[in-house]
């Protein structure tokens, strides 16, 4: 099998950062120039950073923050620019996906400091930003 048909059969079954596929296909590599390959995908528009993010965010949507989805995205080697776009358009909806995740996991609002900080926790780990955790958390409605 040749590098270009590996990399075509990862990139069929989803998407993947030009970093995750260079990293994929290195073992398979033997000669053959592997950035010339990902540059020629990328010019044929089979590999894209920028929908890789956007799938990311789609499938973390709902259920993790901005900061999550940021930290996601740079542990697969996507570029900041991309990052960048990615997050401010995440960050939008982090409000109202912060409730949902805390309405489904706890349903009512802390009754004491213990309780707080337990849910403020739960939230932070879930990659949602400071001011959305304490926003939910404290009750605030817009």
């Amino acid at each position: 099998m040749s590098l270009r048909e590996r990399a075509l059969n990862l990139l069929a079954r989803r998407e993947h950062s030009r970093a995750e596929l260079a990293r994929k296909l290195a073992p398979h590599a033997e000669g053959e120039d592997l950035d010339t390959l990902l540059e020629g995908l990328e010019r044929e528009n089979l590999l894209s950073n920028a929908r890789f993010a956007e799938m990311l965010a789609h499938a973390r949507a709902g259920r993790h923050g901005s900061l999550r989805l940021k930290a996601d995205l740079r542990d697969k080697g996507v570029p900041n620019e991309v990052i960048d776009a990615s997050v401010a358009a995440a960050r939008d909806s982090d409000l109202e996906a912060a409730r949902a995740v805390w309405r489904k996991k706890f349903r009512a609002l802390p009754r004491d400091a213990a309780e707080r900080a337990k849910q403020m926790r739960f939230l932070a780990g879930r990659g949602f930003p400071a001011d959305v955790v304490r926003r939910v958390v404290g009750g605030e409605e817009d």
